[in-house]
């Protein structure tokens, strides 16, 4: 688990567990793509929403029907970092993987996928929410609080490629108030939502990002914790999160792919019950969308903001500088937004 150099220097142990967790999963089975590529498992990486463990097991089921629908097995890589995934990416080492926005972004811009679903809440919400977590005790109580003296708490708070854990309250709530999350606050740490919501439940942290499906999720698997929490900040809608495939597979089996998810819990009967039952353990979703590039345009968006807010922001030698940051960064995003143009299947 990885975490700034202001990180507590007595790490909680619900995060020492979870480093013991960092991969799990079936045989890569690099050899067997390249003898047979064409049967070669397709690898699955899983966003690290919970534990490793409880992710591969929650998404078994629903890999297990994909397997048989595209007539490939699939493997199941499930980490405990948003690094740790974003590095297996670049590695050529995932050929399809459920990503939240930024990390969706970087996967298409980078020319590594290509985006075939888009997940859907029971809610029925186009996005969720980011949300700030603190105890329902003193001394933290209020938001005002946490923005009068930051460097008074410790803050537990999401990897940087996190759309809800840190991108998210540092655009629309942190910097605004001139506060960077990474240098103001006393100590950090930095993991999974539901390990910093148990780091604020069990007094080992003061604050901690989140969103509003992962904290639902927490209070079911957690409702003692939960009960000691409260929310003191939440944002503006976040789209949600896509299924992505590598882009160099060919447009027949993604499009097996994206049939075999829209219609994934839609059906009547025992077997549709069931499909459903496997969405509302993946957090509580209801289905799956059929989607394209285009629907990380808000995600490019968010990105370009922080981007900007945090290079006017930033000290600089002389102003020249500034604008060659801030020109880097408007060209920057003008190729991700040409590259999201690319809705071919």
């Amino acid at each position: 688990m990885l975490a700034s150099l202001r990180c507590l220097a007595v790490v909680p142990a619900v995060f020492r567990a979870a480093a013991l967790a960092f991969f799990v999963g079936l045989p890569m089975a690099a050899a067997a793509q390249a003898a047979s590529p064409d049967n070669a498992p397709v690898r699955f990486g899983i966003l690290p929403l919970g534990g490793a463990f409880e992710s591969r097991s929650d998404w078994d089921p629903l890999l297990a029907e994909l397997s048989r629908a595209i007539g490939r097995p699939v493997s199941v890589l499930s980490v405990n970092s948003y690094e740790a995934l974003e590095q297996a990416i670049q590695r050529d080492e995932v050929d399809m993987a459920f990503l939240s926005g930024k990390m969706a972004l970087d996967a298409v811009t980078q020319r590594r996928m290509k985006v075939v679903a888009q997940v859907v809440r029971h809610d029925g919400l186009p996005g969720y929410r980011a949300l700030l977590l603190a105890r329902k005790t003193p001394p933290l109580n209020t938001l005002k609080d946490l923005l009068d003296q930051p460097d008074r708490w410790r803050i537990a708070r999401g990897e940087k490629q996190s759309v809800s854990g840190f991108i998210v309250p540092q655009l629309q709530l942190f910097l605004p108030n001139h506060i960077a999350m990474e240098t103001r606050f006393l100590s950090e740490v930095v993991g999974t939502h539901q390990t910093n919501a148990l780091a604020v439940a069990n007094s080992e942290a003061d604050v901690a990002t989140n969103n509003s499906a992962d904290f639902e999720r927490f209070k079911l698997r957690f409702p003692a914790e939960a009960q000691r929490l409260q929310v003191i900040w939440e944002s503006e809608l976040i789209p949600h999160a896509q299924i992505v495939v590598r882009r160099e597979y060919p447009a027949e089996l993604r499009g097996r792919v994206q049939a075999f998810l829209t219609a994934y819990g839609r059906g009547k009967g025992p077997r549709g019950d069931a499909e459903r039952v496997v969405l509302k353990s993946l957090h509580d979703l209801a289905g799956f969308v059929a989607a394209d590039n285009s629907s990380l345009q808000p995600a490019a968006k968010l990105a370009y903001q922080l981007a900007k807010q945090n290079a006017v922001t930033a000290q600089w030698v002389n102003d020249a500088a500034r604008q060659a940051r801030l020109q880097r960064i408007e060209t920057g995003y003008a190729e991700q937004v040409s590259v999201l143009k690319d809705v071919t299947p």
